[in-house]
């Protein structure tokens, strides 16, 4: 993602969401990111955006003085509403996910439709024993290494408190 690229990005989440919610996610959540990926179209402007912001898993356990373990979130993913079905998304999941192994990071979670993110190896029985604010059915986690935490509480980024 290029720096000019803000005005666009929101652009492509409006379209893809119906709403200004997740724009102004993006904008709130800007320092958190690890990774943030455009597609562009032919003509140079954005069909898709994703982004991996920053997490943190806390040990449940309340006698041992553990840390935090980084973890990563896939959030948001939007392709423009005129642009979807052509694989643009897909894409963009696939090389965020390479980069993000690629760069050594644990586990990823993400909050959506298993009948989309399943294929990328998101599975909602391995987020099963985390607990979160997002746990339930379309809660689901990658683990990038054997030596992914398979346990503890996720605290998101501040930036995701304003959700509604």
């Amino acid at each position: 993602m290029r720096p000019g690229d803000a005005g666009a990005v929101r652009t492509v989440l409006v379209s893809a969401f119906g709403g200004a919610a997740e724009a102004d996610l993006v904008d709130r959540v800007q320092n958190d990111l690890v990774v943030a990926l455009v597609a562009e179209r032919s003509n140079g402007n954005l069909a898709g955006y994703v982004a991996f912001p920053r997490l943190s898993i806390e040990s449940p356990a309340v006698d041992q003085d553990l840390p935090n373990v980084p973890a990563v979130a896939l959030a948001p993913l939007a392709v423009a509403a005129d642009f979807g079905r052509r694989g643009v998304g897909a894409a963009l999941v696939r090389r965020g996910l390479a980069m993000l192994a690629e760069r050594n990071e644990q586990i990823v979670f993400v909050l959506g439709p298993a009948t989309y993110y399943t294929r990328f190896g998101f599975d909602a029985d391995a987020a099963a024993s985390f607990r979160s604010r997002y746990a339930g059915p379309h809660f689901m986690a990658l683990r990038l290494t054997p030596a992914a935490p398979s346990n503890g509480i996720i605290r998101y980024p501040a930036a995701f408190d304003q959700l509604r």
